[in-house]
């Protein structure tokens, strides 16, 4: 292959393409979260992983899952957790029947920031999708989105 191959032109156009589209969408969400409830992406998504945990057998996550479930190094994680601690909308205890183990829950207050959130992140997620919908480079990638949680909106 050479580097005018074809084969890699299109992988590095389509590559250039999803990050366009995932800059496009990261930034707008993030402005509507920043100027509504004075969060960021990642401490909305952070909110949003944590309070989805459950009491029940493996219901709470460790802090590489939740690195992993926000696409953050665990070092980024801690940080983060400890910011959103600062804040108290963030809890952590020991694990009971692991005390090596560090649990972090969602507080009250994080739970009623979420809930005003969601209403925003939604709606702005939903703006940038259909403003890049309008871009026929990123309409395939967008139309690959929407149909990612099809199967589940539909049950």
């Amino acid at each position: 292959m050479t580097a005018t191959d074809p084969a890699l032109t299109a992988l590095a156009s389509g590559w250039g393409a999803l990050s366009l589209l995932h800059s496009r969408i990261e930034g707008h969400v993030e402005r509507a979260l920043q100027s509504g409830h004075d969060l960021s992406v990642r401490e909305y998504s952070l909110l949003d992983v944590l309070s989805r945990q459950h009491d029940g057998e493996g219901g709470h996550l460790q802090m590489k899952q939740v690195a992993d479930a926000v696409v953050l190094s665990q070092s980024a994680t801690t940080r983060l957790v400890t910011r959103l601690e600062d804040r108290g909308l963030l809890s952590r205890y020991l694990c009971p029947t692991d005390r090596r183990g560090i649990y972090t829950n969602v507080s009250e207050a994080g739970l009623k920031l979420l809930a005003e959130a969601r209403p925003t992140n939604d709606a702005a997620l939903r703006e940038a999708l259909t403003e890049a919908a309008r871009n026929p480079e990123l309409a395939s990638l967008v139309a690959a989105v929407e149909a990612v949680d099809a199967p589940a909106a539909a049950r």
